[in-house]
């Protein structure tokens, strides 16, 4: 594969990571299952303290930011109710008594701001070697758990359902 077909590819299949975000923000919102579907662990997944969106109209880009402590999500259906999809989207999630914080960016669906559990306090040098790893660990369970979601959408929206269920469930939630 050459530089130029992986740039024709990443650019014809941007929009399924707005797409992803925009249905796991829903299937969050509906399915309080879906979680455990993925990890039988989790205890909670939830969506955090900050949501963009963006719609790619007519009239060029318009970007919806809503963050804060508890942020109302109406405007964010109403954005959705206008054409926008999620492009980022702040994630927390528990397991026992830990707990995850990062964000997901839509057209690549890197995570940033990745804030894991505590590791045990480190004392000696040796000690060192063990909270690497517990670290490293601590940071597959959240890779893990985006794989694990983004694999379930994928089949779902290669799935014939995709036009029948999904996207009908998508539109009657966000009103339209």
């Amino acid at each position: 594969m050459t530089m130029i077909d992986v740039a024709v590819s990443y650019n014809r299949y941007r929009f399924l990571g707005r797409e992803f975000l925009t249905w796991l923000w829903y299937s969050l919102e509906t399915d309080p299952k879906l979680a455990a579907s993925v990890d039988p662990a989790i205890g909670e997944i939830a969506v955090g303290n900050r949501m963009a969106l963006e719609n790619r109209g007519s009239a060029g880009l318009e970007t919806v930011t809503i963050k804060g402590d508890d942020p109302g999500l109406e405007e964010g259906q109403t954005a959705l109710q206008k054409g926008a999809l999620v492009s980022e989207l702040s994630l927390t999630f528990t397991s026992g008594d830990q707990r995850w914080r990062f964000t997901l960016k839509g057209e690549s669906l890197y995570i940033t701001g990745l804030k894991v559990p505590d590791t045990g306090p480190v004392e000696t040098e040796a000690d060192l070697d063990g909270a690497l790893l517990e670290k490293a660990a601590l940071v597959e369970r959240a890779v893990h758990l985006i794989e694990g979601l983004f694999y379930r959408f994928i089949r779902i929206r290669i799935s014939e359902s995709w036009q029948t269920e999904a996207l009908a469930g998508i539109r009657k939630w966000i009103g339209n």
